[in-house]
């Protein structure tokens, strides 16, 4: 007997079922069911625009809308079986609808086509998804403040190629932290605020040929502003591709700053211990603290990466409009958010509970950190800097030779290389001292860290 062929939406042209291996290949409802609270939302505003275009009447855009918060309610409660011969989320929905209000479930599509329709329902998910990682990055910041705040007298030394380079309060440092993340935070704004455009309305390519009211769907749906070209509209994923770059760039920050705090939880630095809850032990060596949650983040680094090298080697070669490639944009996006909300906890979590110890901070601050204090101290007294330069690096070629730091260097020493040294010359040669002088905006004196936490302090309660 022959086959009748399935009832899919497009089935009319085609006289053969689809084979269950390309049924598989072709279905993205495996994960772009994460959109179904999106698509229930513009469907119940497609209905109301297809109503108010004369498509629909009363009754049947009330019994679509009803039947659509009852889709939405099965599938939030595991009710609706999400199978691979539904393709995605959007036939999910529409079959499931008719299935509730009849033949008037058919009419919801007139004007659209799942072009637009994915592009809106990944918009408003977008929307929703940076408002939560703005949200979990502020309260990675507000840690941030009040451990800046805890620890505002911590002296350490600060480093550059993981040499000792000045001296810096630790105060400084968690602040540089906040300042990168406020960045990463404008870059989701940004981002958000160029997702904030209503496709709908675009079809396939060409934009709808029915009076739909595209502005009153805006404001239905919350947006800034429509779309400005329908075959742009349904092939742009720059907000995407901007977003997972921001992504990108906010692991790049946090891997960083993991990975000092990773080197200062060695026994050979001892700066900081990550609390036990986030910590794990060896299975062989009785005595092994493992920091655990900072190694994670800074390994699911690369995972975003790959996200995002993904996404635009799928979108490098795309004629326009739609190909079938762009179904491909989901899994980054989702993989992404999830990781980012995970990370970020775990992040913020690891601040609010680590161990800082300041006495092993002050203690590890080498003499020779302060060479560039004292080539400073010959600037004030009239020598040029070059000069000062190659005089103070002679001083500490011989107390490195001898075993010494600068602290111990013989006032003599000092002024066989040059009479402009005076017995003031052991005043400049402090941690403390190095770090008071440094009192210009944005430096690591107390009085120029004070301003950035009482800054910071400012955003957070703008924000809020």
């Amino acid at each position: 007997m022959k086959k009748t062929p399935s009832r899919k939406a497009w089935s009319g042209r085609f006289g053969k079922e689809t084979d269950q291996l390309m049924e598989r290949f072709n279905a993205s409802i495996g994960f772009d069911r994460k959109l179904y609270r999106a698509d229930v939302q513009g469907s119940i505003a497609q209905a109301r625009a297809l109503r108010r275009a004369g498509i629909l009447s009363k009754a049947e855009c009330d019994r679509i809308v009803r039947g659509l918060r009852q889709v939405e309610a099965e599938i939030a409660a595991g009710k609706l079986p999400l199978t691979d011969d539904l393709e995605d989320i959007h036939m999910a929905v529409e079959r499931r609808l008719t299935e509730i209000v009849g033949p008037a479930g058919g009419k919801l599509h007139t004007g659209r086509s799942r072009n637009d329709q994915v592009a809106l329902d990944e918009r408003l998910y977008l929307r929703e998804a940076i408002d939560r990682i703005v949200s979990l990055i502020e309260r990675v910041q507000g840690t941030l403040v009040d451990v800046a705040g805890a620890h505002l007298e911590a002296v350490m030394p600060g480093y550059t190629h993981l040499q000792q380079a000045q001296p810096i309060l630790f105060s400084h440092y968690v602040m540089s932290l906040f300042y990168a993340l406020e960045r990463d935070k404008g870059r989701f704004r940004d981002a958000r605020r160029r997702a904030d455009r209503m496709p709908l309305g675009s079809g396939a390519l060409a934009g709808t040929a029915f009076p739909i009211d595209r502005e009153g769907l805006r404001r239905d749906l919350g947006f800034a502003g429509l779309t400005e070209n329908s075959l742009d509209a349904v092939s742009d994923r720059d907000h995407l591709l901007e977003s997972l770059a921001a992504a990108a760039i906010l692991m790049a920050h946090l891997s960083r700053y993991c990975e000092d705090l990773i080197i200062w939880s060695s026994s050979e630095f001892g700066f900081v211990e990550v609390d036990d809850a986030f910590a794990t032990g060896s299975s062989m060596m009785p005595q092994k603290k493992n920091p655990d949650a900072l190694e994670l983040i800074r390994g699911k680094t690369g995972r975003v990466y790959g996200n995002l090298v993904a996404l635009l080697t799928v979108m490098k070669g795309i004629p326009l409009t739609y190909a079938k490639d762009m179904q491909e944009d989901k899994e980054p996006l989702f993989d992404t958010v999830e990781t980012l909300e995970r990370v970020l906890e775990v992040f913020a979590r690891v601040w609010e509970t680590l161990q800082v110890r300041e006495d092993r901070m002050r203690a590890a601050i080498q003499g020779m950190t302060l060479a560039t204090d004292l080539a400073d101290y010959l600037v004030r007294k009239g020598m040029p800097f070059r000069e000062c330069h190659h005089v103070v690096g002679g001083l500490v070629r011989e107390a490195v030779a001898r075993g010494e730091d600068l602290r111990d260097v013989p006032f003599e020493a000092f002024r066989e290389r040059s009479a402009l040294f005076g017995r003031d010359v052991y005043e400049v040669l402090t941690p403390e001292r190095s770090i008071a002088l440094r009192d210009a905006p944005g430096g690591t004196s107390r009085q120029s860290v004070r301003a950035q936490i009482a800054k910071g302090k400012r955003l957070l309660r703008k924000i809020r």
